[in-house]
């Protein structure tokens, strides 16, 4: 739904006013910051929504922004960058970010992705009233606070992250189709990049299991897709 408030972080007002026009056609309300440092203080005064962060910002860099954000919150966060090879796709994803654009981009696409990534985000919330928690050997779920404990430790996972552990942990043995995953968790269609979840999964591999090598929670089915392994010992 629209009134939302939409954080847009980069240095090129032309760009910020750009995002800010197609975004208050939508009915939601845009604030914005030109460089990384005055982010945090912007988070905790006004507590966005989600934030549409540029990569190369002057002082701090939306790679770190995005790092130190994770900490403490699950805000959806979607990357824009001029940069759009492979490795800058990865590392911003493997920071917590739930999306990633390359400029120049059609407007009208960066308001479908700012939509679903609303959309998912208030379909998990709204879901926070069916208290369920989810175990396995060494690995426990909680679908209420977000809280997800791998071998003793609690592990700090992002939006998408946690979406994407959520829906299999549910459904273990399922095999599900990397395009059908994707559609789930982003919402996309045609619209997104089927590498975006593969590099999700690559993050949830390094950080709930033991061997990411050789995993026993998230495994690969050849030529198909992926599913949770509801033996897992």
């Amino acid at each position: 739904m629209a009134g939302e408030t939409i954080l847009v972080v980069d240095d090129e007002q032309e760009i910020v006013q750009l995002i800010q026009l197609y975004l208050a056609r939508e009915g939601y309300k845009v604030i914005s910051a030109n460089n990384g440092h005055d982010v945090f203080g912007i988070v905790r005064e006004h507590r966005p929504d989600l934030i549409i962060l540029d990569i190369l910002l002057p002082g701090l860099d939306g790679i770190e922004v995005c790092r130190q954000l994770r900490k403490t919150s699950n805000t959806p966060i979607l990357f824009i960058s001029c940069k759009s090879e492979d490795i800058d796709i990865i590392l911003g994803l493997s920071m917590g970010g739930d999306d990633y654009m390359t400029k120049p981009f059609s407007p009208s696409q960066l308001v479908a992705r700012v939509k679903a990534l609303l959309r998912r985000n208030s379909i998990r919330e709204q879901h926070q009233d069916d208290p369920q928690l989810v175990k396995f050997p060494g690995l426990e779920i909680d679908l209420v606070s977000h809280i997800v404990r791998a071998h003793g430790q609690t592990i700090s996972l992002s939006a998408k992250e946690f979406d994407l552990l959520s829906l299999m942990a549910k459904t273990p043995n399922r095999v599900y189709k990397i395009e059908h995953l994707f559609e789930l968790i982003w919402s996309l269609d045609s619209m997104g990049d089927p590498r975006t979840l593969i590099v999700h999964i690559s993050n949830l591999r390094k950080k709930i299991e033991l061997n990411p090598a050789e995993p026993r929670y998230i495994i690969t089915v050849r030529g198909v897709g992926y599913k949770f392994n509801g033996s897992a010992m």
